[in-house]
């Protein structure tokens, strides 16, 4: 038993004394682990422009999406051998872009949770959230630099130990004063700046959470009340609650993908539920910046002590977040949007009232669903009609609108320049030109006419066997759907062959869904272009066509 104790105390001896040597190279490969991603973190957020940074994010997560829906997938299901319709599938739930080469019923129930994540990681809002998730990393890291360089200011202190800054203090309304201390101090200018941030990204995640929570519910308690509805998911085996959140966050994140193979045109006499849709579709994009000014502007007037609402709505450029506009640019976004929609209404209605595409519905039924097309036609791309029986005048109207960035407007001479665009001029401009936007020499309108040109000499033998199926307006439409992120497509009709193929058969996906693969991996560059376009915003300048 002695012996047993002895043994004991030696192996705990020897344990110490094996720990007290490795406790100090422990401790010095932690500090360089620690050095090494901060200065890592340095280097993404102050020297690598944030182009590489999204397209990295993007190409990351449509990977992953890739290798999760193939380990999903159904045992025996063709899927697993379709290596770049998954790859595909998974690109354009990540760009919002709702591009199908394969049948929504395809996949499994795992398979449509993995397609609900990587479309909520793609949502306009989501990677804005994670914009200022960046934006206060950057501020934070900026000030630590700040005082290695001037001399501690207790700014990082403040918020590692959660007490209230200075910037809380500062009256917002008196915006030449906090200009004037921000000159004189550029550490408070920092403070400022990263409380907004902060409140922002508080914000924006409740608006998220409002639209997901709200809008799934409200979706299952429809379907719970409506019969034909309910009826539609039993026949398809989809249960309620599954539908109703694939389907908020497929809408909000404007991506356009339903769980079924039809879409939305088998709720075409469902108007209710084409109602509780509309809202998302326009909250999630093309109306989130006025929504996002009028959320702040509500808060700053229900509260007293917050004063980054309000230095917010009169400093959004200074902030840094590109979803932060004025109250000016905020009303013509909206009265542009509103037009757009009204033109397109009209002009839907007055071709296609009478048409095929509406038998059966009621005046009621064809307004709603009419509305709920062209809401759709600016980036969500959920159809409750056939777009290839859609008159070709409509057809060249939502390419136009296809193409429009989402923060489009109309506004006088006066506003046009500083209030309405914003667009920086002089010094500004140059010093633009010399980053990775002045790369792109082409305007993005150029660089889609390369593409179609390249899909048309990819599919040139389908284009003269079957011409009606594979015409240059067909192609055209896939391709500004893809960058535009929306997702109409005009499918493919065995019907509309000019030859007679017994073995063909129709299929419920996309018109790229039948191209070669040389056209497919196109339509992945223009999907990844499309998402990323606002970094070549300013392209083609160097044309003069005077």
């Amino acid at each position: 038993m002695s012996n047993m104790k002895k043994l004991l105390h030696f192996c705990h001896y020897m344990v110490s004394q094996f720990c007290n040597s490795i406790r100090p190279k422990a401790a010095r490969l932690l500090r360089l682990c620690r050095d090494s991603i901060s200065s890592l973190s340095r280097f993404l957020l102050f020297h690598v422009h944030p182009f590489w940074i999204q397209l990295s994010y993007y190409l990351a997560v449509s990977l992953a999406g890739y290798i999760a829906l193939k380990a999903t997938a159904r045992d025996g299901s063709e899927l697993r051998h379709r290596e770049l319709d998954v790859f595909f599938t998974s690109v354009s739930a990540t760009t919002a872009a709702s591009m199908s080469t394969l049948e929504m019923e395809e996949l499994s129930g795992a398979q449509l949770l993995v397609m609900i994540v990587l479309m909520l990681l793609s949502g306009e809002v989501f990677t804005s959230l994670l914009e200022l998730q960046l934006l206060r990393l950057k501020l934070l890291k900026q000030s630590r630099i700040d005082d290695q360089v001037n001399g501690p200011s207790g700014f990082v202190d403040s918020i590692e130990l959660g007490i209230p800054s200075s910037a809380q203090k500062i009256d917002s309304n008196q915006h030449n004063e906090a200009k004037a201390v921000s000159v004189r101090n550029p550490d408070m200018s920092n403070k400022l700046k990263y409380d907004t941030a902060t409140c922002l990204s508080q914000i924006v995640l409740g608006y998220i959470l409002l639209f997901h929570v709200l809008g799934s519910g409200l979706i299952m308690l429809y379907v719970y009340l409506d019969r034909d509805a309910k009826q539609v998911l039993e026949g398809k085996g989809l249960r309620a609650d599954l539908f109703g959140f694939f389907t908020t966050v497929s809408t909000f994140a404007n991506c356009g993908f339903v769980p079924i193979n039809e879409g939305m045109a088998a709720f075409r006499k469902s108007p209710v539920l084409l109602l509780i849709l509309i809202p998302q579709v326009l909250a999630g994009n093309t109306l989130y910046a006025p929504c996002l000014h009028v959320a702040v502007w509500a808060l700053e007037k229900a509260s007293v002590k917050r004063k980054e609402f309000g230095y917010a709505l009169r400093n959004g450029r200074e902030v840094g977040y590109f979803h932060l506009i004025g109250s000016v640019r905020s009303r013509y976004i909206c009265l542009t949007a509103l037009g757009f929609v009204t033109i397109q209404l009209v002009l839907f209605c007055g071709l296609e009232w009478r048409s095929g595409i509406m038998s059966g519905l009621s005046r009621y039924q064809k307004l709603l669903c009419s509305l709920f097309q062209v809401v759709n036609s600016r980036h969500a791309g959920e159809s409750v009609f056939d777009i290839s029986k859609v008159s070709p005048a409509v057809l060249v109207l939502f390419l136009v609108m296809m193409y429009l960035p989402p923060y489009t407007s109309f506004a006088p001479e006066k506003y046009h320049q500083k209030v309405v665009l914003g667009r920086p001029t002089g010094n500004a401009i140059r010093q633009q030109s010399r980053t990775l936007e002045g790369c792109f020499t082409l305007s993005q309108l150029s660089y889609l006419v390369i593409c179609i040109v390249g899909i048309c000499i990819s599919e040139r033998r389908a284009m003269a066997d079957d011409p009606l199926n594979f015409s240059v307006l067909n192609i055209a439409i896939e391709v500004i759907s893809a960058y535009g992120n929306v997702g109409f497509s005009t499918g493919y009709s065995c019907d509309r062959r000019l030859k007679a193929d017994g073995s063909c058969k129709d299929a419920l996906y996309g018109f790229v869904g039948r191209w070669s693969k040389t056209g497919k991996l196109i339509i992945i560059v223009v999907m990844f272009f499309g998402k990323l376009s606002k970094f070549s915003k300013r392209g083609g300048k160097a044309w003069d066509l005077s």
